[in-house]
């Protein structure tokens, strides 16, 4: 089997008649062996409906769920039960146009791992949304960019509407929680090339929309326990936390270096950053790499002074801070905090390269990302 289209469904009873009729058009003169497989979690009519058009087309087959709902989990499902080398997965609402599935599958027959229909590259359009959901949908993409590395070169890394091959998905372990199912695959699936086609989002002619607050709140539980899950971004944001904690430490000795000892503010500077530079090591080290073994102990040795050489240029750039805001008449302690911001930006990027950079950069990681 050349193809499995894996399409949830839930009360789309008006719909799932005309999309069989478009994809089999659509599919019907390319030469592909193909199957429509819904996942339906319905409690309209929907199930009859599927019955009668599984009747009538071989290519559809249908599965009813009723302990069992989710968009996430029917696609995860579908993915189990699907028999073809490559997938594509689709919503049953007809926003998502059948016409580009024939696309998607010359993309994958060249070699591309995961394509990706976008409607924010040019030539896209998210135009079948209204404002509000077009305001959500900014606000969720941007959210899990921000949150998960994988996703910040992705243009609509929250679609719905994409193709993989079979492999992408074998063997990896899919738990979502809500609607976002390409997150999911994005952070666990096993790629290495990405393309990102544009296409226009129609508007719904039939059926309601499903979007919720509970989905919503979904949505953010979903990032919350992808970032905990993956090694990288877990990474960045322990390290903001012991960055959190070294500010505290910082701000408390350069503010007793200055008010209680009446030391010169540069200096102070320097003597905070020092005792907060040691507390960061510590608790990098046993925290957020705690998983860095190196065999050679010449190796382990110089994690130490290497941090050491990063942390005296971020210490650096805290006075140099310090010093500007004096040179302005501010406030030495402001002064002191935006220098912090600065050097932990640096800080991390470059221990994160350098410091324990061993098992983190590794070439089969790395993920290429194309556009039309």
């Amino acid at each position: 089997m050349d193809l499995s289209i894996v399409i949830p469904t839930f009360n789309e009873s008006d719909n799932i008649l005309e999309l069989v009729r478009r994809i089999e058009i659509c599919l019907g003169y390319t030469g592909y062996s193909y199957e429509i497989c819904f996942i339906d979690d319905s409690t309209d009519n929907t199930p009859q409906i599927l019955a009668e058009v599984a009747a009538f087309h071989p290519q559809v087959r249908y599965v009813h769920r009723t302990t069992v709902r989710g968009l996430g989990t029917a696609v995860v499902e579908g993915f189990r039960r699907a028999t073809g080398e490559n997938i594509v997965v689709m919503d049953a609402d007809l926003q998502h146009p059948p016409e580009l599935v024939p696309k998607i599958m010359e993309l994958l027959g060249k070699g591309t791992d995961i394509v990706i229909p976008s409607r924010f590259v040019p030539g896209g359009s998210d135009g079948g949304l209204n404002a509000l959901r077009k305001f959500v949908s900014w606000t969720a993409r941007t959210i899990a960019r921000i949150s998960i590395q994988k996703l910040r070169n992705i243009s609509d890394c929250t679609s719905g509407f994409f193709g993989l091959r079979k492999c992408v998905v074998e063997g990896a372990d899919l738990d979502p929680i809500g609607w976002k199912i390409l997150i999911e695959v994005l952070v666990k699936g096993h790629y290495k090339r990405v393309h990102e086609i544009p296409y226009s989002f129609q508007s719904r002619t039939a059926g309601e929309s499903k979007m919720s607050l509970r989905e919503q709140w979904n949505f953010l539980h979903h990032i919350a326990k992808l970032v905990r899950q993956s090694p990288e971004d877990r990474r960045f944001y322990l390290f903001c936390g012991v960055g959190a904690l070294g500010v505290i430490v910082n701000m408390l000795v350069m503010g007793m270096c200055v008010r209680v000892f009446h030391l010169p503010p540069v200096g102070s500077s320097v003597i905070a950053s020092l005792i907060a530079m040691a507390h960061n090591f510590l608790w990098n080290d046993r925290v957020t790499w705690r998983n860095s073994s190196y065999p050679v102990m010449w190796r382990r040795t110089l994690k130490f002074p290497i941090f050491v050489l990063i942390s005296t240029i971020g210490v650096l750039v805290t006075a140099v801070s310090v010093q500007l805001f004096l040179g302005f008449h501010g406030d030495e302690l402001i002064g002191q905090l935006c220098g912090i911001i600065c050097a932990m930006v640096w800080n991390f990027k470059a221990n994160n390269r350098w410091t324990w950079r061993e098992i983190n950069t590794r070439s089969s990681h790395r993920v290429v990302v194309t556009r039309e």
